[in-house]
């Protein structure tokens, strides 16, 4: 129970303070501010609770860390559950901060950092674009955290790898999707938005899994494991 425990804490952490920053100081941070925040705060779950649970603090690190067979299934069913409990906690919290500004806030028009695509949203990229960027940005992040962590990889810096790899995916991303590759990450949020955001969750649930299985695989055939 203490690795769900910090499971769910670390998610909290990513959540509140990645989120948070696009919705709170966005407009003065930018997209490298955002990117940023989302990559300091992977960083300092990952040694805060890295000790206890490997801090993956999300479902489809988890699922390609079982393919890759490094964990069992009842831990990785553990896992998501933190992971999602921790996500909507984070989400709840943040939206409880935001309410209030002066004036209140609107969350169907302002949102909680939710991820999206399509008309109206960031950059306006369609369907496949979504696709394709969610699953190569979450293969190669998950790449590099089984890559980073596996036992030949040097110790005590697989936290600074992941979180600056994650940095860049947001760079990338932002305009895209909002970056998600991490289906606890959008699934809090948009349970608190609602609307277009909850009918678009579906495709940051299912294809980053893809990713992180895809990833696990690679590392389960030993394609990239070291011997």
């Amino acid at each position: 129970m203490k690795k769900y425990l910090a499971e769910s804490v670390g998610t909290f952490i990513l959540v509140l303070f990645g989120c948070g920053t696009a919705v709170v100081a966005g407009d003065k941070v930018g997209i490298v501010g955002i990117a940023f925040a989302f990559g300091l705060a992977l960083i300092g779950a990952a040694y805060g609770i890295g000790p206890i649970s490997g801090c993956h603090i999300n479902p489809a690190v988890s699922l390609g860390v079982f393919v890759a067979g490094r964990m069992t299934v009842k831990d990785m069913l553990g896992y998501w559950v933190g992971q999602f409990v921790g996500a909507i906690a984070g989400a709840s919290v943040l939206s409880a901060i935001v309410g209030g500004v002066a004036g209140g806030y609107n969350l169907a028009a302002s949102g909680l950092g939710q991820n999206g695509w399509g008309a109206g949203y960031q950059g306006e990229y369609n369907l496949t674009s979504a696709i394709l960027f969610e699953f190569v940005a979450t293969l190669i992040f998950v790449i590099v955290i089984l890559g980073s962590t596996q036992k030949s990889a040097p110790s005590g810096f697989a936290g600074l790898a992941i979180g600056l790899t994650l940095v860049v995916i947001h760079i990338f991303g932002i305009h895209i999707t909002g970056v998600s590759v991490n289906p606890a990450r959008s699934l809090g949020p948009a349970l608190f938005v609602g609307g277009k955001a909850l009918s678009q969750v579906w495709l940051f649930l299912l294809v980053p899994s893809i990713g992180g299985l895809t990833a696990g695989l690679l590392f389960r055939t030993k394609s990239l494991e070291v011997e």
